[in-house]
């Protein structure tokens, strides 16, 4: 699979521009094997561990094919948990950024009549979990007559939460003219019973072995931050450790600049790497990290590929990997030849379950740890100063400046001299201008917004979350509920978002309507 590109698998350009956009730069094994029969329109047993890119092996061909069908949806995921069904969902909408496609995550735990306005309004993608997407079959609300793909996702999962029956029901509901994707990490007897009765006889069954994960010897832990603190976070683990050798990965060619720049402004000795560097760039700064010039390398995944440098105290994920492989490749960058190497993951709480998904691949325990705070950057520092004055009072250097500490001694006390030179060092030390003594992600307490737009302006979750990205740089994961009502629209936000939105956005336009942005006096 080496050296194959996602442009070579035959997708739309709306879909690899998203996937460019995602950052991916080239497929995982299960997409670049999945994605060419899906297009070829075969029935597909797709065998992967979790965490390989699997949505993306199916949602990419299954959105590159999508074809309109009057309100009714042509595509159907099922997945075993609400939990997937909404990163499914996630991961689908960032792949049809540039396509005109509605999708829909039907699940329990959710208030149903919210799922049946939507799906009366017309969806063409339907992602939900078996109970649920039958009790709206028999409500009629969900009509599978046009389906072109059914997607089991996990299959083996869900057979082993009991519900084949819903899953056999669901399948019968949908035309005999369909595409079957059925994804599996095993393949019981039950899921080749079920393939052989709703699969087409010449489906084709691809497996991809599962390589031997070996973390055995790297410490693993991680960090939950939230999105704005991210580059903070980073500063305050490297002030604290202060790794000799450090590979910090990003998901993109774009963070991969963005990071360095960010970093070598803060006096770090730094540099990238990425696909878009010539061979001569990159073996030029792969020279200077082995040979110890540099301190740290940033570098996307592919960019990384054959990195073989000894004594790599740390990898620091800035970014989490497309998948589980790509994590272990990242941190077997260190704890090498049987030494012991750190691995920390930065994941704010939207990420935190792709993380657990690592783990249990894996068979390995990823430890939580706190941000650290200025205190700890604080005593970090001065046992260093402490360590290196020892060390320079075990040699004869430093007595040149005896003479000078003489004068001082005159003027000054040198308990006040020595804190003072300390505190110099100190401050050429601090990478960040830090404020708050802790930043971390303690759930934040949301505050209910009123805005002036609703259905009638055609808003929908998708586009508000864009524009309150793109003009109070506001994240999803700051943003709860969304009921967006015929005239206008109640959002639930972190309150650090509060007043960035009110400022940012009200007075803007948003669906061809002047936006006004107020705390809600009431619930609705």
């Amino acid at each position: 699979m080496k050296d194959i590109k996602f442009s070579d698998l035959g997708l739309s350009d709306d879909i690899l521009r998203a996937i460019d956009d995602m950052g991916f730069e080239e497929p995982s094994n299960i997409q670049a094997e999945v994605i060419p029969v899906i297009l070829e329109g075969f029935d597909v047993i797709g065998q992967a561990q979790t965490g390989t890119g699997k949505t993306l092996a199916f949602g990419a061909p299954v959105l590159s094919k999508f074809i309109g069908s009057d309100k009714k949806p042509t595509s159907i995921i099922l997945t075993p948990t609400r939990e997937l069904a909404i990163q499914v969902n996630d991961e689908l909408v960032r792949v049809s950024k540039h396509s005109r496609i509605k999708l829909l995550p039907v699940y329990g735990g959710q208030p149903i009549e919210r799922q049946i306005k939507a799906l009366k309004r017309g969806i063409d993608m339907i992602v939900g979990t078996p109970g649920r997407v039958l009790d709206l079959i028999r409500r009629n609300v969900i009509d599978l007559s046009s389906i072109k793909f059914l997607i089991l996702d996990e299959a083996d999962e869900m057979l082993n939460m009991g519900f084949i029956d819903d899953i056999e029901t669901i399948i019968k509901e949908c035309g005999d003219d369909r595409q079957t994707l059925l994804f599996s990490a095993t393949m019981p007897n039950e899921i080749k019973k079920l393939a052989k009765r709703y699969m087409k006889a010449d489906s084709k069954h691809i497996s991809i072995v599962k390589n031997a994960m070996t973390v055995s010897t790297i410490n693993q832990y991680y960090y939950e931050i939230k999105h704005k603190d991210r580059f903070e976070s980073l500063c305050r683990i490297l002030d604290v450790d202060e790794p000799t050798t450090a590979i910090i990965f990003c998901k993109t060619k774009r963070g991969v600049d963005e990071l360095v720049e960010s970093m070598q402004a803060r006096g770090y000795n730094v540099e990238g790497m990425h696909g878009d560097m010539s061979q001569n760039q990159r073996m030029n700064t792969l020279r200077k990290f082995k040979e110890g010039n540099l301190e740290f390398l940033v570098a996307t995944d592919v960019a990384a590929r054959g990195i073989d440098v000894e004594d790599v105290t740390h990898v620091i994920n800035y970014d989490l990997p497309q998948d589980t492989e790509s994590y272990v490749h990242r941190i077997g960058r260190t704890g090498r030849a049987n030494k012991e190497g750190i691995a920390y993951t930065l994941v704010t709480a939207r990420e935190y379950m792709t993380l657990k998904q690592i783990e249990k691949v894996t068979k390995s325990k990823i430890k939580r740890k706190e941000i650290p705070s200025i205190d700890d950057i604080f005593h970090s520092k001065y046992k260093n100063i402490l360590n290196r004055v020892k060390e320079t009072l075990d040699q004869e250097d430093y007595k040149k400046f005896v003479p000078l500490a003489a004068e001082l001694d005159e003027e000054f006390n040198l308990v006040d001299v020595a804190a003072a030179l300390m505190n110099i060092v100190y401050g050429k030390e601090i990478s960040f201008d830090y404020t708050e003594n802790s930043i971390g992600a303690a759930a934040s307490e949301h505050v209910r917004l009123f805005l002036t737009v609703g259905r009638m302006d055609k808003v929908n979750p998708k586009i508000l979350l864009q524009f309150f990205n793109e003009n109070a740089d506001v994240y999803r994961e700051d943003v709860g509920d969304i009921d967006i009502l015929q005239k206008f629209t109640f959002v639930d936000v972190a309150e650090h978002a509060v007043s960035s939105i009110i400022k940012n956005c009200s007075g803007k336009r948003l669906c061809g309507r002047r936006l006004n942005v107020e705390i809600s006096k009431g619930k609705k």
